[in-house]
């Protein structure tokens, strides 16, 4: 396909993601936030609880059911649509950018498997997901909470794991993002809907609602609001190479998980005396010590100077200041510019990625910390080692990043 049109489903696509995605994750927040907010104290009959608010200029008072009201109204607001929408935007995005270039984005540079085999088994990876998923939130373990949050986090882990050995890590993180996702809209289309369908039926037929169903759906719905954090991560971590780059990418992920579900507990339950503070600081500790546990540096003696982790035998030619800029240039032009160019030559691209350009020293002397991070450090780049770019090429660029070098340069 043209680049050009490539480039531009990839915008109209993600643009339409966004906001279905901002309406389904603000509809969700905001009816967590009215559920835990409820007055229950001496409700009305019938009722469960209700809130006064105050927004825009105006005050408003809603009122909960327990299980529905005696007649159904005229006009009843629906919220589906946002999450249909939001999975099938994301659906065509993972097409456009991940399974029509799977060589580029989804494929570790060393697979074993073909392209078609690939996308087969992330297809199928999103769908045994949602299975293994909803098998075991109809468990028995549904009756113990805690515990079944630490075993789904345990196997969301687990698929990690497995997705970073036969996918590149970027292509394994949009896929656990993707499974989560399915698991989400999931939850709307095979819980959620039905059973307020059946709540609205049994109005409709004058007959006592079920409140095994909607006890479900509230479950579900909970289970959406804690995946949301993470998933809104793997959204964006394609921006991060130290994330899905590192040898611990699964590890990371697991970690920013638990973060972005600290953060989603706090601001479900801060209306309880804010007894669950401490989880902010918590969350800000744990960022930090995932940054320094990354951290692709090393000490090199008591001067505590820092160095590239790089694997590379001639250290002695770095002290010595050997590795000249020329040889560097040369691996850059080789290995990068084939896309990083005013005009590349990778027929993917039609303009250089994220408008990066390697064409002169100049460019190459200002993108350098870029470079480092994504060829030398996490090696995401060239994307999928299209460009066969050697362990000895990287280390020759952080050895030469690192030694000291002349200011003409």
């Amino acid at each position: 396909m043209d680049p050009h049109i490539t480039e531009w489903l990839n915008l109209a696509i993600r643009w339409a993601h966004m906001v279905v995605g901002i309406a389904w994750i603000g509809a969700s927040f905001y009816f967590v936030w009215l559920e835990n907010n409820l007055n229950r104290g001496n409700p009305k009959q019938g009722l469960a609880g209700d809130l006064w608010a105050i927004h825009g200029g105006g005050i408003y008072h809603l009122e909960k059911y327990q299980l529905a009201p005696n007649n159904m109204p005229e006009r009843l607001h629906w919220f589906k649509w946002e999450a249909y929408f939001t999975w099938i935007t994301g659906m065509l995005l993972l097409c456009v950018i991940y399974y029509l270039n799977a060589e580029l984005y989804l494929m570790a540079a060393d697979s074993l498997l073909s392209a078609p085999a690939s996308v087969a088994l992330g297809i199928l990876s999103l769908f045994v997901g949602w299975f293994v998923y909803d098998a075991l939130s109809d468990s028995v373990l549904r009756n113990y909470p805690i515990v079944l949050a630490l075993v789904l986090f345990t196997s969301f882990m687990t698929a990690s794991y497995g997705m970073v050995q036969v996918f590149s890590g970027r292509g394994a993180y949009i896929h656990i993002g993707a499974m989560i996702g399915t698991i989400m809209v999931g939850n709307v289309f095979r819980v959620i809907i039905p059973a307020q369908r059946d709540l609205v039926k049994a109005i409709q037929e004058q007959r006592p609602p079920d409140p095994a169903l909607p006890a479900k759906a509230l479950l579900r719905s909970r289970h959406n609001n804690y995946m949301t954090l993470p998933v809104l991560f793997i959204m964006i971590s394609n921006h991060f190479p130290s994330t899905y780059g590192s040898s611990f990418n699964w590890a990371i992920l697991a970690g920013l998980s638990v973060v972005g579900i600290m953060l989603r507990h706090y601001f479900n339950t801060r209306h309880l005396s804010q007894k669950f503070v401490w989880l902010i600081p918590a969350a800000a500790l744990g960022m930090i010590i995932l940054a320094f546990v990354s951290s692709p540096y090393k000490s090199t003696g008591n001067d505590q100077q820092r160095t590239y982790d790089v694997t590379m035998t001639s250290v002695d030619d770095v002290n010595r200041g050997l590795i000249s800029f020329e040889e560097v240039n040369d691996v850059i032009r080789l290995r990068c510019t084939v896309c990083h160019s005013t005009e590349p030559s990778n027929p993917l691209f039609s303009t250089a990625p994220a408008g990066v350009m390697f064409d002169t020293p100049q460019d190459i002397v200002r993108h350098l910390p870029s470079i480092i991070i994504q060829s030398v450090q996490s090696k995401v780049m060239p994307p999928g080692n299209t460009t066969q770019m050697t362990d000895e090429e990287r280390a020759l660029i952080g050895a030469w990043a690192a030694q000291e070098r002349p200011e003409k340069e």
